[in-house]
């Protein structure tokens, strides 16, 4: 799902689930999964809210696992029901600058060139938005950054959302929200052909592991529940991701704006999602400890069941 559509689709007011649904173009029977785990979690939620001002929710999902799905549902059902002012961040519109990520494959591996991976973001940008969210008042605003997948880049300031406080809740999704470092033995051994061919030396993969231990923790300390929307491998993140560009491509079959958007083939997304795959496996065998809940998914992407961790106290 585009981020243009998922801006559109979260900044409704007055929208029912019925109708999010149809613009979200979900399966029918999202609207049991809605019953039985996002409004009690919106319910939780909202009484953590009380004791907790402003509190930031993390999602953290595989691609194509339905993170901003789950986002704009959350923040429907908090606004609607709770009369909660909800911001959606991702950490895509964190990326680094493509100049910013020239520089690092530069300086770095080449491989730096693409965003996705620890090192790929603005830690600094994504902490100060974060703090300013926090600390608005009624009648002040504040601008939240917006990448652009068409260019590879980030919005020029003046394109950015601007958001009129005070917030009430935070929502921060993003395929490695509240990921935690690998440990360094395990990345001697490439595990696909990207890291075999194109990271030889094992140079990106230790440096992003070491940007990952390093100020992508200090981001996530931020977060004060984390929700994780757990995939049942990694081979069906190709999929996943495989239905996203043809469900885009449809939508863009009759647009104008057909002509500046890049649409992976099948050969090039296979290429593409490798770029994530050691973090995203780590992830889904190390985030289920950290996380305080776990919807469970399986490889028809229908969500089964949902955990809590009751032994993982919240922030």
């Amino acid at each position: 799902m585009e981020a243009e559509t998922v801006a559109a689709i979260s900044n409704m007011k007055n929208d029912t689930i019925e109708d999010l649904i149809l613009q979200l173009d979900l399966p029918e029977e999202f609207s049991n999964y809605i019953s039985l785990y996002f409004e009690p979690l919106s319910e939780l939620f909202h009484q953590y809210s009380l004791a907790s001002p402003t509190p930031v929710i993390g999602i953290n999902g595989s691609q194509g696992s339905g993170k901003t799905t789950a986002a704009v549902i959350l923040k429907s059902l908090l606004e609607t029901k709770y009369r909660h002012q909800v911001v959606i961040l991702s950490i895509d519109d964190f990326y680094h600058t493509k100049a910013k990520r020239n520089e690092l494959a530069q300086s770095l591996h080449p491989l730096f060139a693409t965003r996705g991976v620890p090192g790929t973001h603005d830690v600094d940008l994504a902490l100060h938005t974060i703090q300013q969210l926090k600390q608005l008042h009624k009648g002040e605003s504040s601008s939240i950054p917006r990448f652009d997948k068409a260019i590879d880049d980030r919005k020029v300031e003046k394109q950015w959302d601007k958001i009129e406080g005070p917030v009430s809740i935070i929502i921060f999704e993003g395929w490695c929200i509240g990921s935690q470092a690998i440990d360094k033995d395990s990345l001697l051994d490439p595990i696909n052909d990207l890291e075999k061919f194109e990271d030889k030396k094992g140079i990106w993969r230790t440096c992003s592991n070491e940007f990952l231990a390093g100020e992508y923790q200090t981001l996530f300390k931020q977060i004060d529940y984390l929700l994780m929307l757990k995939a049942p491998n990694f081979d069906v993140v190709y999929q996943w991701r495989l239905l996203q560009e043809q469900k885009l491509a449809e939508c863009l079959k009759n647009s104008p704006e057909k002509a500046s958007y890049y649409l992976l083939n099948p050969a090039q997304l296979k290429r593409f999602i490798q770029y994530y795959q050691r973090l995203t496996e780590h992830n889904l065998s190390a985030i289920p400890a950290e996380a305080n809940a776990i919807i469970t998914l399986n490889d028809k992407h229908q969500m089964t069941h949902i955990d809590f961790n009751h032994t993982r106290c919240c922030s």
